[in-house]
């Protein structure tokens, strides 16, 4: 009997990463997409001869799509599984993005990367009702920082190599290829991942630890509206809303050309200064994750972290705006992606000031925040770059334009002295 459960143990501590590293692919899926605009925006406007502005929307199209669907794949998560959730949603993303690439004009490229956000959007809550069931509860923080390492890849692919895959096959082969791989990811996810250990008769993580949980059919709306009305919700929402917003707006719009058309760079050099933000973040999310949980503490960590970020806008914006050597853009980028990485303890925060039978719906609600702010800032940065370069250089209108990131920030930062600290355990009761 030892013996059997000594085996099942391992075999439930192995295949775990085979479930995680599925998904985790799926997530790289997510982050390209995050991005990959911000590359082809030439290539874009030349095809479909579009503005600032609307550069700005298409960008948007993706961040309301997923910023919508957040509850819708809590609940999702919560009720028909991860398995399910993300085979459909990453084959609906495949097959937005073919749409994209194969657009004749911009109306369908709207739709195409309208399917593409829904489709992604279901993919990192899923992971994070998965890890709830394949990982250790003090793994939690540690695991979430790592999978958002790992999909922070797709935002470097989403950089340099894209601009060197467009220019061999263009942008809209490229896209289409993008699709494909969707595709067969759906395809692995559905024959690999598993919702739980008990689906391969394996013990539970609760069972290993020794935790008495009540496993029972939560009421989607009750515990919906009782995450609503958690006052403690909301900091974590509004923290990632700002520091998030401001850093897609950058590494996945605004970024390549800010930097092409006010310090003069190459296409190439402008996306590796862009790699070196997302990796900044990759590597700060594993970073944070891992002493936040030595620490037991979230919110000093994430106070620390928001506040670095502040300065390194501060300096990008007012200061370093095209006046100093370029030299020092690349470790400014690099831990203005670091620091970015506080918003990644809300995911956490979320989970223990809630009901954790409803892990799914509360992460969703705080990961809504994130996306609100994504959707919002690219177009308001295009408006203010189309009304400023009538009036200004192409400088002043950069620096005009990106104090509306600085703001989100700083809105970030205030935010998260509000954050109530758990100590890394569920509060809820």
């Amino acid at each position: 009997m030892e013996k059997e459960r000594d085996k099942k143990l391992s075999k439930l501590l192995s295949y775990r990463w085979i479930v995680w590293g599925i998904l985790a692919l799926a997530y790289v899926i997510v982050f390209f997409h995050r991005l990959a605009v911000g590359v082809v925006r030439g290539q874009l406007e030349t095809t479909f001869n579009i503005s600032s502005a609307t550069i700005g929307n298409l960008a948007s199209m993706y961040f309301y799509a997923y910023m919508v669907m957040q509850i819708p794949s809590g609940i999702l998560a919560d009720s028909i599984g991860a398995r399910m959730t993300v085979t459909i949603g990453t084959l609906l993303a495949g097959v937005g993005s073919i749409l994209f690439g194969l657009a004749p004009n911009i109306g369908i490229a709207f739709v195409g990367r309208l399917i593409v956000g829904i489709g992604v959007s279901v993919v990192f809550i899923a992971i994070l009702k998965v890890q709830t069931e394949w990982f250790y509860t003090r793994e939690f923080a540690t695991m979430a920082g790592i999978t958002s390492f790992i999909g922070n890849l797709g935002g470097i692919i989403a950089q340099a190599p894209l601009v060197i895959l467009v220019g061999n096959i263009g942008w809209r082969n490229s896209f289409i290829l993008i699709g494909f791989i969707s595709v067969i990811l759906a395809i692995l996810c559905y024959m690999f991942v598993r919702n739980t250990p008990s689906d391969m008769d394996l013990p539970s993580i609760s069972e290993i630890e020794g935790r008495k949980v009540k496993v029972q059919k939560i009421n989607i709306l009750k515990s919906l509206v009782k995450v609503i009305k958690n006052k403690y919700t909301w900091p974590g929402f509004i923290v990632f809303a700002g520091l998030f917003g401001a850093f897609v707006s950058l590494t996945g719009t605004w970024g390549p050309s800010y930097l092409t058309e006010v310090y003069g760079m190459t296409p190439i050099k402008a996306a590796n200064h862009m790699t070196v933000a997302v990796l900044g973040l990759a590597i700060g999310s594993i970073f944070i994750g891992k002493i936040s949980d030595k620490m037991s503490r979230r919110k000093l960590p994430m106070i620390i972290f928001a506040l670095t970020n502040l300065i390194c806008w501060a300096l990008l914006v007012f200061i370093n705006n095209g006046k100093i050597n370029q030299s020092v853009l690349y470790p400014l980028m690099f831990v203005l992606g670091f620091s970015t990485c506080a918003f990644t303890l809300a995911w956490s925060c979320a989970k223990e000031i809630n009901d954790p039978n409803a892990a799914g719906i509360s992460t969703s609600v705080v990961n809504m925040g994130g996306f609100l702010g994504g959707a919002i800032l690219p177009p308001i940065i295009g408006n203010a770059l189309d009304k400023y370069s009538l009036i200004l250089d192409i400088q002043s209108s950069y620096q005009r334009a990106f104090t509306y990131a600085f703001v989100s920030v700083f809105i970030g930062f205030v935010a998260s002295f509000l954050v109530k600290e758990t100590n890394c355990k569920n509060i809820e009761s």
